[in-house]
């Protein structure tokens, strides 16, 4: 957790986290370097990600991934000047990524109150799971029906790497190429505005569905519905797609309710 003012090991994993952005020896920030003339490099290496994003962009994307590992815990006061200290950039930079963030739906700005990491709770999670089923079944009708045999195997290796990293016991690897599955798939269905809905609303789901993934036994219950669904796309099968990624947002729905309800939510639901 992030606390201003103070430095926890969360914060110190941070500005390790950071160290690319101001350089190897850790004196010359990103803007004193982003225009020096550099060889090709591998494309995740820290000068690539230099050459092709914007300082702006980078502080957004070390953001949100502190925000999703949970170094910036939900609730929590994001300070500017205290943010770019951390990431050795101006404030400018912390500003605009602020603003891209809340857009993306990971924190909210308030009027004369400054800016605080988003929170979800139960209620507000269950409603955005049943938009993103029928948004999932949307997308997976039209990506069984354009989809490539080149890219059903896509899918394919994401469902592989969630299921190799299920053997190694790696929660944040399933995560990331779970989100990745999920994310091909509606890039597969070809609409760019389904895209970016559906990327906000992703964002905010895990503001709170984390810990979910860690119940034993859930990640191999949920590779199979993975494959499932990979299976019916490649087969062409666009209802049973659907159908498929449907009733996996719902079945994410109620392993999400047994980790955060409490047992008082638990009882009004089960009644419902």
């Amino acid at each position: 957790m992030f606390k201003p003012g103070s430095d926890t090991p969360s914060r110190a994993r941070s500005r390790a986290a950071a160290e690319p952005l101001r350089g190897a020896s850790g004196s010359a920030p990103l803007a004193a370097r982003a225009a020096v003339p550099l060889r090709r490099v591998a494309d995740d290496h820290p000068i690539a990600l230099m050459q092709t994003n914007s300082l702006p962009g980078l502080v957004q994307r070390e953001l949100e991934r502190m925000i999703l590992a949970g170094d910036l815990s939900a609730g929590s006061k994001l300070r500017e000047a205290e943010v770019a200290s951390m990431l050795g950039v101006s404030r400018g930079p912390v500003r605009e990524a602020f603003r891209a963030l809340e857009e993306s739906g990971l924190v909210r700005l308030e009027k004369n109150r400054g800016v605080f990491v988003r929170q979800i709770d139960i209620d507000e999670a269950d409603q955005i799971f049943e938009l993103r089923a029928v948004l999932d079944e949307f997308a997976g009708r039209r990506a069984a029906q354009r989809a490539t045999a080149t890219e059903a195997d896509e899918l394919r290796g994401l469902v592989d790497r969630m299921d190799k990293a299920v053997t190694r016991g790696d929660v944040d690897g399933y995560h990331a190429a779970n989100i990745a599955f999920h994310d091909r798939i509606v890039e597969l269905a070809g609409n760019a505005k389904l895209t970016f809905v559906y990327r906000r609303l992703v964002n905010e789901l895990n503001l709170h569905r984390r810990a979910a993934l860690g119940q034993a036994g859930i990640l191999p219950v949920s590779i199979r519905e993975h494959r499932l669904i990979v299976d019916h796309i490649a087969a062409k099968q666009a209802a049973a797609a659907g159908r498929a990624l449907h009733e996996h947002a719902m079945a994410s729905r109620e392993r999400v309710h047994h980790t955060s309800a409490t047992p008082a939510q638990r009882t009004r639901k089960s009644a419902r």
